[in-house]
C-alpha cells in the first residue's frame, strides 16, 4: 500500500510538472505525451527504481489506456468510417498491413508466423489516433481538411490494428476467436440499444439519469463509467485486449450522444487527462529498459523507418492519387501522412501481448515501445519542419545555396526572415478587420500543417 501510494504521488507530481516544461520549451516543439514517457522511464524500475510497476499501478494504467480509447472511440464520426476519406483510409490500412507482411518474412529477427512476428507487423500499421487528437486540438486542425483527412485515415489505422490485435494475436483457435468476437459484439449491441430504447420510451429510470446529470449523483457520468468498465471487464473475460472494449464504449457514447455534449465530454476529459492518462503514459515509460535500448540502438532507427516506409509512404501515395485529395498539395499530404504515422499506444498493447506469451524479450518490446515514444515527438516536428520548409519558399532557398554554398545559413535565416515578416502583416491585416488571430489559429504554432487558415492576399475585409 506505502509502495504504491508513493508511486502514486510521484506520477501526480510528473503529471503536474511536465505541462509547464512543455510550456517553456518554444513552440511546443515537444508533446506533453513524450515528456511523460521519458518521465516515467526515468523514475522507474530500471533507472531511479521510485516509481514501481505493481498489480495497482498496473490496473489504473490499464484504466489510462482505457480512457484513451474510450475518447478516440468517441471522436470518431460514421463518415470518418464511410465517407469517400474513410473508405480509401480503410484500403490503405490493408496495403500497409500487407507491406508489414512482408518486411517482417523479410527480418530474419522475427517470424510473422509466430507471435513475436505477428505483433509487430501489426505495430507497424497503428496511427495513435487518442494520442493525437490532443496534438490536433492544440494546433488547430481538427474540422479542417488537414484534419478530417488524418481523422479518416487515424481512425482505421486505430480501429484495425484493435481488430487485428484480436484475431491474429490470440492463442486459440481461429473459429473459437471468431465465435469469442462475435459474442462481444452482440453485448456491445445490446449495451447500445437499451439506453437508446430507454431514451425512445422515456421511462422513469431514463428521466431519473438525466435529472441527475448534474446532481451529487451524476449519474450520466457513473453510466458512462459503468459501459467502459463492463466493456472491459468482458473483454478481460473473454481473453480479448481491454482495448476492444474501451473502443466500443467509446463508439457506444457517438451513437448514443450523435450531435455531442460538451458537459459530460469535459468531465470526462477532466477525468480522463487529469489523471489516467498521464498515468498509463508515465507507467508505460516506467517500463521502458534504457539500457536495452542503449544496446540495441540499430532496432530503434529501423523500426522508425520502417514506420514511414509502411505507413507514411503509402498513405502519402494514397491522397496523391485519391478524386478528393488529389488536389492537396505536397506539403499538406507530408502534414497527414507524417501524423498518421504517430504510434504508440497499439505497440504498447502488442508488445505486452508478445511479451505475456513469452514470444518476446522484454529488452525488444522496449525498443518497441521506446520507438513509438519517439514517433509522438518526431512526427509531428517532422509535419511542422516540412510544411514550413515549403512555405518559406524553399526552391527558391535551395537554388540561392546551390550559388552560394558557402552562405547557407544567411540564406536560411533570410527565408526565415521572410516567413515571420508574411505572418506579421497577415496578423496586422487581421487587426484591422477587427478578428483576433485566435479567431482563425494562432498563425505561428496552429495553422494547419503550417499553411495559414486567411491567405496573404486576403481582401481589406479580412476574408
Amino acid at each position: 500500500m506505502v509502495t504504491d501510494l508513493v508511486s502514486l504521488a510521484i506520477i501526480a507530481l510528473i503529471a503536474v510538472i511536465c505541462p509547464i516544461i512543455c510550456k517553456l520549451i518554444p513552440n511546443k516543439a515537444v508533446p506533453e505525451t513524450v515528456l511523460l514517457l521519458a518521465a516515467g522511464a526515468l523514475a522507474g524500475p530500471h533507472l531511479l527504481n521510485i516509481v514501481h510497476v505493481t498489480d495497482a499501478t498496473s490496473l489504473l494504467s490499464d484504466l489510462g489506456l482505457a480512457f484513451l480509447f474510450l475518447l478516440a472511440g468517441y471522436e470518431i464520426s460514421p463518415k470518418s468510417l464511410t465517407g469517400a476519406e474513410g473508405k480509401r483510409g480503410a484500403v490503405t490500412w490493408f496495403v500497409t498491413f500487407a507491406i508489414a507482411f512482408l518486411v517482417v518474412v523479410a527480418w530474419p529477427s522475427f517470424s510473422v508466423f509466430s507471435v513475436d512476428g505477428m505483433a509487430v507487423a501489426i505495430a507497424l500499421t497503428t496511427t495513435a489516433l487518442g494520442t493525437l487528437l490532443p496534438i490536433l486540438q492544440e494546433r488547430g486542425l481538427m474540422g479542417t481538411r488537414i484534419g478530417t483527412e488524418i481523422l479518416a485515415y487515424g481512425t482505421w489505422g486505430e480501429l484495425l490494428p484493435v481488430l487485428a490485435m484480436t484475431l491474429l494475436l490470440s492463442t486459440r483457435a481461429k473459429w473459437e476467436t471468431m465465435l469469442i468476437l462475435l459474442a462481444f459484439i452482440a453485448i456491445a449491441l445490446i449495451a447500445a440499444t437499451v439506453p437508446k430504447q430507454a431514451e425512445r420510451l422515456g421511462g422513469w429510470l431514463y428521466r431519473f439519469v438525466v435529472e441527475n446529470a448534474n446532481t451529487n449523483s451524476q449519474m450520466l457520468v457513473r453510466t458512462v463509467n459503468l459501459l467502459l468498465i463492463g466493456l472491459t471487464a468482458i473483454s478481460a473475460l473473454f481473453d480479448l485486449d481491454i482495448v476492444l472494449g474501451a473502443f466500443a464504449a467509446g463508439f457506444i457514447m457517438r451513437y448514443l450522444i450523435p450531435d455531442g455534449n460538451p458537459t459530460l465530454e469535459m468531465k470526462h476529459s477532466a477525468m480522463a487527462y487529469g489523471f489516467f492518462i498521464p498515468l498509463f503514459f508515465v507507467m508505460s515509460g516506467a517500463k521502458i529498459d534504457v539500457t536495452a535500448i542503449a544496446a540495441n540502438p540499430e532496432l530503434l532507427v529501423l523500426f522508425i523507418a520502417l514506420l514511414l516506409f509502411v505507413r507514411a509512404l503509402p498513405i502519402f501515395v494514397s491522397l496523391s492519387f485519391g478524386k478528393t485529395s488529389r488536389d492537396m498539395t505536397v506539403p499538406e499530404r507530408l502534414t497527414v501522412a507524417f501524423y498518421c504515422t504517430t504510434a504508440l499506444p497499439i505497440i504498447v498493447a502488442v508488445t505486452t501481448v508478445a511479451v505475456n506469451a513469452g514470444a518476446m524479450d522484454q529488452g525488444t518490446a522496449s525498443v518497441l515501445v521506446a520507438a513509438g515514444g519517439i514517433t509522438v515527438f518526431i512526427m509531428p516536428l517532422l509535419a511542422s519542419v516540412t510544411a514550413r520548409s515549403v512555405n518559406a519558399h524553399l526552391g527558391e532557398a535551395l537554388r540561392e545555396i546551390r550559388e552560394q554554398p558557402r552562405a547557407v545559413a544567411h540564406i536560411l535565416a533570410e527565408h526565415r526572415r521572410r516567413e515571420r515578416e508574411l505572418h506579421r502583416q497577415l496578423k496586422a491585416r487581421l487587426r484591422e478587420a477587427g478578428l483576433k488571430h485566435s479567431d482563425v489559429f494562432d498563425l505561428t504554432e496552429r495553422c494547419p500543417g503550417g499553411i495559414c487558415p486567411v491567405p496573404p492576399e486576403a481582401d481589406d475585409d479580412g476574408r
